[in-house]
C-alpha cells in the first residue's frame, strides 16, 4: 500500500490544523506509522487510502489539540507597541504560529497556507477547525468528514456553519495579491533594493499607512508605517547596514531570507520576512529570527558566495 504519495499534502493539512511545520511533520510520521501497523485492517470498500489516511491524521491532530491550544501571532494577543526602542524580550512560553516553507514540500502553494488564514482558523475549536479545513479546503464530502470524525452529517454541517460564522470573513486570504502578480513582484523587488541599501525612507514609501510589523517570539508588534520605519532604523543601528537577501515563498507569499554582514567579512543568516502585499503596498511583515524556523527553510548559515 503506497502512503508516501500523500505525505506532502498531509503535512500541509496538519500545518493548517496546528500552525507548526515541525509538529505537522511529527504527526504525519505518526500517521504513516499507524497506517502501516493497521494496513491489514484497511477496507477499500469503506474509503480510499487517501481518505483513510486523513482520518488517522485528523485523530492525531485532535489528540495534539486536546488542550484547546492555538498558535497566535503577536498581533492576535494585544495592542501594538508605541516604543520602537523597547527591549526585545522573547515570550518563550507562547507556542507561536510559524510559516510554511513551500520549497520543502510537494504541494501547491495555496492561499489557505498563508499566515493570515492559518492564524484566523487557529481561533476555532479543534473539531470546527478540522471540519472547515476538510470541507472547504480539501473538498471532502460531509459524509466523508462525518466518517473521519465519527459523527453525523448533521453535526458536520452544523460545525461548518459555526466555523464560518466565527471567521466572518476574517480568513479571506484571497484578498492578498498573488505572488506572480506583476505589481506584487515590482513592490517586492523595490522592497529588496531598499532593504539591502538600508534606505528606510524608501522602505516606508512602499508600506501601507496601517502596515503591521511583528517578530515572534517577541510579543511586541507595531502598527503604522511611521513606527515600522523607526524600528527599521533601530535594526540598522543594531546590525549594520550591509545586508543580502534571497527570495522564497511561504503559502505563496513572498519571503525574504535576510543575511546580515559579519565583522570579519561575509554575511550570516539573520531572519526570514514573510510579506503580505495588498493594493500595491506592503501591508504586513512577519519576521522570524528563531533558528528553528530558519532551518525549516533549509537556509545556509552563510550567504552563498560570501
Amino acid at each position: 500500500m503506497e502512503f508516501e504519495t500523500y505525505r506532502g499534502e498531509l503535512v500541509a493539512y496538519c500545518y493548517r490544523m496546528l500552525g507548526s511545520v515541525h509538529e505537522a511533520e511529527d504527526l504525519v510520521q505518526e500517521t504513516m506509522l499507524r497506517a502501516w501497523k493497521a494496513r491489514e485492517r484497511y477496507d477499500p470498500a469503506r474509503a480510499s487510502v487517501r481518505t483513510w489516511l486523513y482520518r488517522i491524521a485528523t485523530n492525531a491532530c485532535l489528540t495534539a489539540l486536546d488542550k484547546d491550544r492555538r498558535r497566535p501571532l503577536p498581533s492576535g494577543l494585544g495592542v501594538p507597541g508605541g516604543d520602537t526602542e523597547a527591549p526585545l524580550v522573547p515570550a518563550t512560553d507562547v507556542p507561536w504560529l510559524g510559516p510554511f516553507p513551500d520549497a520543502r514540500f510537494d504541494v501547491e502553494a495555496r492561499a489557505d497556507l498563508r499566515l493570515a488564514w492559518v492564524a484566523a482558523v487557529q481561533v476555532l475549536p479543534a473539531r470546527q477547525r478540522a471540519v472547515l479545513i476538510l470541507r472547504e479546503v480539501l473538498a471532502f464530502s460531509a459524509a466523508e468528514v462525518a466518517e473521519q470524525l465519527e459523527t453525523t452529517v448533521a453535526a458536520v454541517n452544523s460545525a461548518l456553519q459555526r466555523a464560518r460564522a466565527a471567521l466572518d470573513g476574517g480568513a479571506d486570504a484571497h484578498a492578498v495579491a498573488e505572488p506572480d502578480d506583476p505589481e506584487t513582484q515590482t513592490v517586492v523587488q523595490r522592497y529588496i533594493q531598499a532593504f539591502e541599501a538600508a534606505d528606510v525612507p524608501a522602505l516606508v514609501r512602499l508600506l501601507a499607512h496601517d502596515a503591521i510589523l511583528e517578530m515572534p517570539p517577541i510579543p511586541l508588534w507595531f502598527l503604522g508605517s511611521r513606527d515600522y520605519g523607526r524600528f527599521m532604523d533601530r535594526v540598522y543601528r543594531m546590525r549594520g547596514t550591509g545586508w543580502r537577501t534571497q527570495t522564497l515563498t511561504s503559502g505563496g507569499q513572498p519571503v525574504l531570507a535576510a543575511y546580515a554582514s559579519r565583522p570579519g567579512g561575509g554575511y550570516e543568516r539573520h531572519s526570514v520576512q514573510v510579506l503580505t502585499v495588498t493594493g500595491g503596498r506592503i501591508t504586513h511583515n512577519v519576521t522570524y529570527v528563531d533558528p528553528a524556523v530558519l532551518d525549516t527553510f533549509a537556509l545556509p548559515d552563510e550567504f552563498p558566495g560570501s
